[in-house]
């Protein structure tokens, strides 16, 4: 099974690259991300726990999102595989993933990270949030986001070269030439 996780700093690129995957592999695209949007625009209960969460930067508890992956897997059960974007955020996060996948006798088979240097970055999010109007796209949250990235899921890092899973891949250059780095890489594997 082709199990990746595209990995990287917001606005890193990871939704655009995961929908070209999603498309050249056969793999169920899961956006943490996007599910969380959905939810938050329907106001359900998570969205608007969510939301409130989102709006100060912060992460959204570990185990919400491995029950919304559980969830969004168990509905793809005969899948090829799938691209996660947007998770694991922490150790103890990728530590949830591990077990959920063992337990489907299922593992990551590389890990994804989209390098960019954060002016790039900022750039791209202040344009999207211009763009899309997202909420979270504003300089101050950006910021707070950064943070946490840098201090929370920085050290996955460490944790997935230990089991030869990191793939750095420069995140600058045109998506296609972008996409090009990452299906080298996938092609090798497989």
């Amino acid at each position: 099974m082709l199990n990746i996780v595209i990995f990287g700093a917001p606005g890193a690129g990871k939704g655009t690259q995961s929908a070209l995957l999603k498309e050249k592999y056969g793999l169920i695209h899961i956006s943490t991300g996007d599910v969380l949007r959905s939810e938050i625009k329907e106001k359900t209960e998570i969205g608007l726990i969510a939301e409130d969460i989102i709006s100060k930067g912060q992460l959204v508890p570990d185990g919400l999102i491995i029950d919304i992956l559980k969830k969004k897997r168990a509905e793809q059960e005969h899948a090829k595989g799938f691209i996660i974007d947007g998770f694991p955020r922490t150790l103890a996060q990728a530590e949830a993933l591990k077990v959920m996948l063992q337990g489907r006798g299922a593992d990551v088979l590389a890990v994804i990270a989209l390098e960019v240097e954060e002016s790039v970055f900022l750039d791209r999010l202040v344009k999207r949030g211009a763009d899309s109007g997202r909420s979270d796209d504003n300089l101050e949250t950006i910021q707070k986001r950064l943070n946490v990235y840098n201090t929370q899921t920085a050290p996955l890092i460490d944790y997935y070269k230990k089991d030869d899973k990191y793939f750095g891949v420069n995140g600058v250059g045109s998506v296609d030439e972008i996409f090009g780095r990452i299906t080298a890489i996938i092609d090798n594997l497989k």
